[in-house]
């Protein structure tokens, strides 16, 4: 079978060839620059870039009137003049992946309502399974992760403090680290969001120290308030990325404020069906970034938890008493 002469694998098209069609891409979205004839050409094709046309027809410039900034513009295919400076145009579509949008117009980019990538908060899942029965395409599953639980991100000194569980011999303990997250962006990233907390096992408990054993290796004594009790437990977000639909109907079905439907829209791709299976660290959304609906299930579930020791305390003084 004869190769196209664009794909014969010889040095020009593995080399030369991608290196100025990148070049070419990012001299387009230069102003002015980008009409030269020798960006616009695509070789024997037909000239696509920078070839001016008028967008609307006569009937719709009618309809719309004189005001209307669309009328009287001149537009190419891929840019756009200003009517405030008319001799100077600026890109319009873009040459993905070497431009990217919200790069180029970040106050544009991805509408509030925009259903990307399923996101899931670990600390307020309950593994009810409501998204799994929701689920149209059967994309979600359950899986075991060890996490932080809502009612112990309470800070010392908050209002829901102390209503979560306690540290103990055997059990599971996090510490938060010093990683900084505020760089990690949910809408272009392509790997899991960095973990808040070192997770161990609690060894020994001796007044106010610790001794844990770090499940990333050491043993070291730790403060007791430097730690956070810490469980293994089964939350929702291994998920099939290669049929989900985005329809969000397990965000609507999540009773308890754990999934969301993220901007993410670029690490959705692979190179095999296998690439797009996620696991629950790739679809895990930090509680910063939906800090207010985290605190309202932290002060559902506390007072919960307090009515629930308010009704035993007064069970065992009624007992006491009898």
């Amino acid at each position: 079978m004869p190769y196209h002469p664009h794909a014969q694998p010889n040095f020009r098209n593995i080399v030369v060839r991608p290196m100025w069609m990148a070049l070419k891409t990012a001299l387009r979205t230069i102003p002015y620059l980008g009409r030269l004839p020798i960006l616009a050409a695509h070789g024997t094709s037909s000239p696509y870039h920078a070839q001016e046309a008028t967008m609307i027809d006569e009937g719709t410039a009618e309809r719309l009137g004189e005001n209307h900034p669309s009328v009287g513009q001149t537009y190419a295919a891929d840019r756009e003049t200003s009517t405030l400076v008319p001799y100077i145009d600026r890109p319009v579509t873009v040459m993905y992946p070497y431009e990217r949008l919200e790069d180029l117009e970040p106050w544009l980019f991805v509408p509030g309502n925009y259903n990307g990538r399923i996101g899931v908060i670990w600390e307020t899942c309950t593994a009810c399974k409501a998204c799994v029965k929701a689920c149209p395409n059967s994309c979600l599953h359950m899986t075991t992760e060890t996490r932080v639980n809502v009612l112990d991100t309470a800070p010392e000194g908050d209002e829901w403090h102390g209503y979560g569980s306690e540290l103990e011999i055997g059990g599971q303990a996090a510490r938060r680290n010093d990683i900084d997250n505020t760089d990690h962006d949910l809408m272009t990233a392509h790997n899991a969001v960095p973990q808040e907390y070192d997770f161990g096992s609690i060894i020994d408990i001796t007044g106010d120290i610790a001794m844990v054993s770090w499940n990333d290796g050491g043993i070291g004594e730790v403060p007791t308030a430097d730690l956070s009790p810490a469980e293994v437990d089964i939350v929702s977000g291994l998920i099939d990325m290669g049929r989900c639909m985005f329809c969000g109907l397990c965000m609507e079905a999540c009773p308890f404020e754990s999934f969301f439907m993220t901007n993410e829209y670029d690490g959705m791709s692979g190179y095999s069906r296998q690439d797009l299976w996620y696991d629950a660290d790739r679809t895990r959304v930090l509680p910063s970034v939906h800090q207010e609906r985290v605190d309202l299930e932290l002060a559902k579930r506390a007072e919960k938890e307090q009515r629930k020791r308010e009704k035993a305390k007064a069970k065992a003084k009624a007992k006491a008493e009898a």
